[in-house]
């Protein structure tokens, strides 16, 4: 018998689940479902930490409660097709279902790379699943040997849990010139990689890897230039593309290797579908170019305007486009980025401006606890508007970062930068005298 609901929303991640949450803040009355493909999934931010960090990987489990306290039906279902004419979906198992709005919150896949031997046993792609996950780290724990390949965000925090596991000699391999290269300029890339160094990781970048060998079973990786290095276990961290293929198969637009094409609603060319998260098309906030950002947080900003514009577009809310921020944790260093590097606003031709600041996280900087921070910001030479920003530093730098995302969303002058007024406290933030964002945005001031 086919059951029905209101709202159907397929994917348990948290684009699935905050998508849900909102639907039911503003539709009370509405029959809400989320469809997951799995029993158990991963709170995908936190699958690097079950290596070391977390002492129970089960912590990591991607919590489902807020669902039942909000009145919605969770099934474990793989949804396969979508019938857009009847507004059902068929699912692996061959069950039915019907909708009057449906939400595609499928998320993403990890990239396999056209490598020999990717496909071998002790090759761990980043897969979302609980308990394939809990098998792979115990795994790699004892593998004696590991090659993380990607020097992206999920390659450096692996790479970084690894260097604390006892008896694991860690290797990793970008083949880029630096790492994390498509989020940060070059002397805050240095920073991540000489900090992976010290804490004993082997950081290879501006190579390519050319095969994993072994005997059934990964062994070895040998590189472009010929070295070849021992690999119990290899970790593909290298990035991941958006899960579209029951969207593509029921004619909505998809831009290969992007997503779904939606609005500013997060509507489909079917206005009874939306598409959030990973599986949704990106927008670059100043370009408006497609950008390849998989982000959580990105991923629930967009759940909320979906889910709060279900029915009718009585609640004004838009995605007006991404601006990439993200941060990251490596061996005690916190970096953070939002919006236009330096490196990618002259790509895209833009006239800038940087400036750069740095100084304590306490004041005075002799406080215990306290971090050197260093703070760029990059503004349109001409309206002096901000494009973007970097940070590192200690743990304050993680919210500072955020501030900064704050000033690129509202389109904020470097005038209104260095005249920002902000709550200081000697062990909680910098001197107001020398706050490092307000110095970094006068510096530029007097570049104009």
């Amino acid at each position: 018998m086919l059951e029905k609901f209101d709202v159907l929303i397929v994917g348990g991640g948290p684009a699935g689940i905050i998508t849900a949450i909102t639907a039911r803040k503003y539709y009370k009355d509405k029959k809400i479902a989320v469809l997951r493909s799995v029993e158990k999934g991963a709170i995908p931010c936190g699958i690097p930490y079950m290596i070391s960090s977390l002492k129970n990987p089960d912590d990591n489990t991607m919590p489902l409660a807020s669902l039942a306290a909000n009145n919605v039906t969770a099934l474990v279902e793989k949804v396969i097709t979508i019938d857009r004419k009847s507004k059902t979906v068929k699912t692996e198992k061959g069950a039915e279902y019907g909708y009057d709005k449906l939400v595609l919150a499928t998320g993403s896949n990890p990239i396999i790379p056209p490598v020999k031997g990717a496909d071998l046993k002790g090759v761990y792609p980043a897969y979302k699943d609980m308990e394939y996950l809990k098998k792979a780290v115990l795994e790699i724990k004892a593998a004696g040997s590991v090659v993380v390949l990607g020097g992206g965000f999920i390659g450096v925090e692996f790479a970084d849990e690894l260097s604390r596991v006892a008896g694991v000699k860690t290797t990793l391999v970008e083949m880029l010139p630096q790492i994390l290269t498509n989020s940060f300029d070059p002397e805050f890339s240095k920073m991540a990689s000489d900090k992976l160094s010290a804490a004993g990781v082997t950081v290879i970048m501006g190579i390519k890897v050319e095969e994993i060998s072994g005997n059934g079973k990964a062994e070895k990786v040998k590189l472009s230039d010929g070295r070849v290095i021992d690999a119990g276990a290899v970790i593909l961290g290298i990035g991941a593309v958006p899960e579209v293929a029951a969207a593509k198969e029921a004619g909505l637009d998809v831009v290969e290797r992007r997503g779904i094409c939606v609005d500013e609603y997060m509507r489909t060319k079917d206005l009874d579908i939306f598409a959030v998260g990973d599986c949704a098309c990106k927008k670059d906030f100043y370009t408006r170019r497609d950008t390849p950002v998989m982000l959580a947080s990105t991923a629930t900003a967009e759940a909320r305007i979906a889910g709060a514009n279900l029915f009718s577009l009585k609640v004004i809310r838009e995605n007006k486009g991404t601006i990439a921020i993200y941060s990251t944790y490596i061996n005690g260093l916190v970096l953070g980025s939002a919006g236009l590097t330096e490196t990618t606003a002259k790509k895209e031709g833009f006239e800038i401006i940087t400036s750069t600041a740095a100084g304590k996280d306490r004041h005075p900087g002799t406080l215990p606890g306290g971090s050197d921070v260093t703070v760029k910001l990059v503004f349109s030479k001409q309206a002096g508007i901000i494009l973007g920003g970097q940070v590192s530093g200690g743990q304050s730098a993680g919210e500072l970062i955020n501030l900064i995302g704050v000033a690129i969303q509202k389109r904020m002058s470097v005038s209104e930068l260095e005249t920002l007024q902000m709550a200081t406290q000697p062990y909680l933030t910098s001197a107001p005298t020398v706050y490092p964002l307000v110095v970094a945005a006068q510096n530029a001031s007097n570049k104009f």
